[in-house]
């Protein structure tokens, strides 16, 4: 698949400051609200029956591995289809990418984009809908690796973080039951205007029982997406797990894609 704004596929090569004022081009491009080509209800209850006489849309899960004592990043798309009532893996793809700068907070797309870019080339099914382990807007100028690399393929994408990068939670979130969600708003170390809602601290799982619990995922826009709908997508394609399943399938198919190129 082809970008349609290679323009602003990340680049390793920029210096910080460089970086940075891309991710502010990249967050003024970014839709945060629904463009879909899909009906988000297809998102909510992606297994519920339908009168169209569209197939299922295709949800793609993206996450990455790294090889032990080596610069690389394996990076794993999964492709899923609703069929029926359950969900059908329709192709797993993969694509290993030289890192060329260390770990940065809040510039972790510029590390690992392009390999996630090599890895959607070689998809040969065209995702309606991206899900990114990752933040979207949740991000110090709005432009995560969900919105990085969603703004590059303008591809409905949406971001899914196991930490809190920047942003407050409007409310607690510590013991939350399964299906609450908290907002997110943007504070002073993101470049929003104050109290903007960035997204969603998604409680997906949570155990019945006072000494264990499970912390929720924050959930935010990458592009053409809103918060609502993107939430509202996390906890549909959860399915008795805290991360989504086309998430947790790639994180699985990393994984094992690694192993094949350990040395």
């Amino acid at each position: 698949m082809a970008s349609p704004r290679p323009d602003l596929a990340p680049d390793s090569a920029l210096t910080r400051a460089e970086m940075e004022e891309l991710q502010r081009e990249i967050a003024a491009a970014a839709v945060f609200e629904d463009d879909l080509s899909i009906d988000p209800a297809h998102l909510s209850d992606p297994l519920a029956e339908t009168a169209s006489d569209r197939a299922a849309p295709i949800v793609a899960g993206v996450d990455q591995s790294f090889l032990p004592e080596e610069e690389r990043a394996v990076s794993a798309v999964v492709a899923m289809r609703a069929a029926g009532d359950e969900w059908e893996v329709i192709e797993r793809v993969h694509a290993v990418t030289p890192l060329e700068i260390p770990y940065i907070p809040g510039l972790l797309s510029f590390r690992e984009g392009d390999a996630i870019l090599d890895a959607v080339e070689e998809l040969s099914v065209e995702p309606d809908f991206y899900l990114f382990d990752g933040s979207g807007r949740i991000h110090f100028r709005q432009a995560g690796i969900a919105t990085h690399v969603g703004v590059v393929l303008d591809r409905p994408s949406v971001g899914v973080a196991k930490s809190l990068l920047c942003g407050r939670a409007v409310d607690e979130t510590d013991g939350l039951a399964a299906g609450e969600r908290v907002a997110i708003v943007a504070n002073e170390r993101v470049d929003a205007p104050e109290g903007t809602l960035l997204g969603y601290a998604v409680q997906t799982k949570q155990y019945d029982s006072p000494n264990r619990h499970v912390n929720p995922l924050y959930v935010s826009p990458g592009h053409r997406v809103g918060p609502d709908t993107a939430a509202n997508a996390v906890l549909a394609l959860s399915a008795g797990y805290k991360l989504p399943e086309p998430v947790r399938l790639a994180d699985a198919y990393a994984d094992e894609a690694k192993t094949e190129h350990v040395e």
